[in-house]
């Protein structure tokens, strides 16, 4: 595929994708690739590229003689990056917020416990210079700046845990956490004490706390949920 092709590949599917999983193609929609083809004004092999990565995705599946089929909710791999990217773009926000802060609830306390056994001393002090970076963008409206550190602390403890499977959920957590920037479902400036929590977490790594760590996990996303009342209800 030629370096147009793909630009234009990204371009049918961040229209597409959307499309799909705001509902405009319910399931059981017949989608015809030469009709997207004419639509989209691209060649028929880009159109079955992006067909490919939405079936990767079992947002669709693609049947002979009947065309492009868009699958139930239920059968799409939710856990995309892209899928949750594009539901956090569309009217099922809330839910999808709620969704994912629920799973962190779930998953983060545990990988904290196991991180506080497990981080190696460069990880304690990544997680350091995350919480650190966290507090120095933590005023005057510097979200952005705040998200990348936030983003890359919670990477950190997923892969300190020493579960791979945890750690595979860094890009799902990444994805909620830009998502609640970049949707407007945060306050002007971090809540102090969701800082705090941050900092004091990473010093509960540090020292082995396992039980510390577990708890401290459980009031940040607790906190987050709480956000979620006022800010997404």
């Amino acid at each position: 595929m030629t370096t147009r092709d793909r630009g234009l590949h990204g371009h049918v599917l961040e229209s597409l994708g959307p499309a799909i999983t705001a509902g405009d193609y319910p399931p059981g929609s017949v989608l015809r690739t030469d009709e997207l083809a004419q639509r989209f004004e691209v060649s028929r092999s880009v159109m079955r590229e992006a067909v490919r990565v939405l079936e990767s995705m079992y947002l669709v599946e693609s049947r002979r003689r009947v065309g492009v089929t868009v699958r139930p909710k239920s059968e799409w791999n939710v856990y995309d990056p892209q899928v949750i990217r594009w539901r956090l773009a569309g009217a099922d926000r809330p839910h999808q917020l709620r969704s994912l802060t629920v799973l962190r609830s779930a998953i983060e306390p545990v990988a904290a416990g196991l991180a506080a056994r497990h981080a190696s001393a460069e990880q304690c002090a990544e997680l350091t210079e995350c919480a650190l970076g966290m507090v120095a963008t933590s005023r005057g409206h510097q979200l952005e700046g705040y998200l990348v550190h936030d983003v890359a602390f919670h990477r950190v403890i997923l892969r300190a845990s020493g579960n791979e499977m945890f750690a595979r959920l860094g890009d799902v957590v990444a994805e909620v956490l830009s998502g609640r920037t970049h949707h407007d479902v945060m306050f002007a400036d971090p809540d102090p004490a969701a800082v705090t929590l941050h900092v004091q977490l990473a010093e509960a790594v540090r020292e082995g706390d396992a039980p510390r760590a577990e708890r401290l996990t459980r009031e940040i996303t607790a906190g987050a949920l709480q956000e979620l009342d006022v800010l997404a209800p």
